[in-house]
């Protein structure tokens, strides 16, 4: 399912017009966004959490020449999964 199906499926569901369904998606999404940066996480009961997890620095290595690198430490979005989502899932 793309972004353009989502808004379809959540005007359909929820009796909005597309405009508005869309208008609700990319409000929803900048939130998560903006929520994300701050360093706050969201938690959807039954559906799950999106958080910010920290990533290390490794070593790492180059694939064509095999040669060492270093990557640098970085924050990276995660997302789990709650036991509604996964019961629904099975």
């Amino acid at each position: 399912m793309n972004k353009s199906e989502l808004i379809n499926a959540i005007a359909e569901e929820s009796g909005l017009t597309k405009a508005d369904a869309g208008r609700a998606l990319d409000a929803t999404l900048s939130s998560i966004s903006t929520a994300l940066k701050g360093g706050d996480s969201i938690s959807l009961i039954g559906f799950g959490t999106f958080s910010v997890k920290a990533r290390s620095a490794r070593t790492g290595r180059n694939p064509q020449t095999g040669a060492a690198i270093q990557i640098k430490a970085s924050k990276i979005p995660s997302f789990k999964a709650g036991k509604t989502l996964k019961d629904s899932v099975n």
